[in-house]
């Protein structure tokens, strides 16, 4: 249920994913970034790389058939007192040979099963490889949002400091203020020009970013979206991500791989059947002379002594086997790290954004009655300035803690292992 208020959320809400540029939306996008995007194609090849592994596996339990011929001039000569068919004459013959395993020791077996959790972890990486990108996207849309709204702040901050600078200059010809006062305005307005250019940069780095992933510009008039909602729990997060989580669902099947090779090593220990049968045919044309022969024959391997290879190949496999263990218990403290950072980011965001609308809230009222007292004669022009100061970086708080929920609510998505095309409201 969790990431079907997502996909509500993301489609529909107020604010939501309207489009980045005329007609194309955050699902296009994400679209564009899966098509374009060359580690998807790789994960997409090593998928078929694996099932192909299958398809080798399984053929080792089939027959196998094998035809060899021959054809050509034989000559014969001796010194013996008497002999016959000397000189040259032509010959041929063919053979046919067939092998069916019987037996293997449980290396075909093994193979099988190896095969099968190779496509496993092959499937899951391609997994974890999309919901990185499709967080990817989110985060670089977002980012593009939240700075194309910096902006619109800075600007609006710098014509306000504009007009504090004209008036300050007014109020210092009729002598109201000092001199002071009006420099303290002009240097507040310059810093802001400052943060304008800084803010116009940070836009064009996100656009660049998202250039970048999708492989078509941004456009204008886009906002930072409503955050996704949350599980009912830390824990449900957690389970969720210890059973979804593709990253350690790779390492668990990269596992299964190890543990299998310790099979396929011991089989080369056991011994091995098969049955061979084979039909052949030679004919001497100048004399007119067929052979043909038939035979079914089971034969039997076992091996004796090997020089300690095989024991050698067993332990290698019992340690690739112990090391991929630590290296499914390496992702299982990550995943648990990823769901603690994102979880507490969220709802740190979460808090910050009510706080932030407070502050707006009372620093629009302090500025406004500040530029009433200044008025009067009441504050100074420096107390309207910070005044002024402390709306803007509480507007620019406010953006950011979006920001920072959005993007704290799809990392959580993604360690869970439900970033996935549907929560974004595209089809798989």
């Amino acid at each position: 249920m969790f990431y079907f208020k997502c996909i509500l959320m993301l489609v529909v809400a107020g604010g939501g994913f309207t489009g980045i540029a005329a007609g194309q939306s955050v699902q296009d996008a994400v679209r564009l970034a899966y098509l374009n995007n060359p580690q998807i194609e790789a994960e997409r090849r090593n998928t078929e790389v694996a099932r192909e592994r299958l398809e080798q596996a399984r053929s080792s339990r089939r027959p196998r058939a094998n035809f060899n011929g021959s054809a050509g001039v034989e000559r014969l000569d001796t010194n013996r007192p008497f002999s016959f068919g000397l000189g040259s004459r032509p010959v041929a013959s063919a053979q046919l040979e067939a092998t069916l395993p019987i037996y293997t020791g449980g290396r075909i077996d093994s193979g099988i099963r190896q095969a099968k959790a190779g496509i496993g972890a092959s499937d899951a990486r391609l997994n974890g490889a999309t919901q990185t990108l499709i967080l990817d996207v989110i985060i670089s849309y977002v980012d593009v949002a939240r700075d194309t709204e910096a902006l619109r702040i800075r600007q609006n901050s710098v014509a306000l400091l504009s007009e504090q600078v004209r008036a300050a200059r007014d109020r210092f010809e009729v002598g109201v203020v000092t001199r002071t006062d009006v420099a303290q305005a002009e240097a507040r307005l310059e810093g802001a020009r400052a943060s304008l250019a800084g803010a116009r940069a940070a836009l064009e780095a996100s656009k660049a970013t998202y250039l970048f992933l999708v492989g078509e510009p941004a456009g204008d008039g886009i906002v930072v979206p409503e955050a996704p909602g949350l599980p009912d729990s830390f824990e449900g997060a957690l389970d969720q991500a210890l059973a979804e989580n593709p990253d350690l669902k790779a390492a668990q099947f990269n596992e299964r791989v190890a543990a299998e090779s310790i099979e396929s090593a011991r089989s080369d220990l056991r011994p091995s059947i098969s049955i061979k049968g084979a039909a052949g045919y030679s004919e001497t044309f100048d004399e007119n002379f067929r052979d043909t022969s038939l035979s079914a024959v089971a034969q039997a391997t076992i091996p004796l002594y090997t020089g300690g290879q095989v024991a050698s190949q067993v332990r290698v496999a019992r340690l690739e086997l112990e090391r991929a263990r630590l290296q499914t218990q390496a992702v299982q403290r990550q995943v648990r790290a990823q769901i603690a950072q994102a979880w507490y980011a969220t709802r740190a965001a979460q808090s910050s954004i009510a706080a932030s609308e407070r502050q707006v809230e009372a620093a629009e009222i302090a500025y406004e009655g500040g530029q009433e007292e200044l008025a009067v004669g009441v504050r100074t022009t420096l107390d309207v300035l910070d005044q002024e100061q402390q709306l803007l970086d509480a507007k620019l708080n406010r953006v950011a803690a979006r920001r920072d929920a959005v993007i704290a609510a799809h990392q959580l998505m993604r360690a869970m292992g439900t970033l996935s095309f549907g929560a974004v409201g595209l089809s798989d």
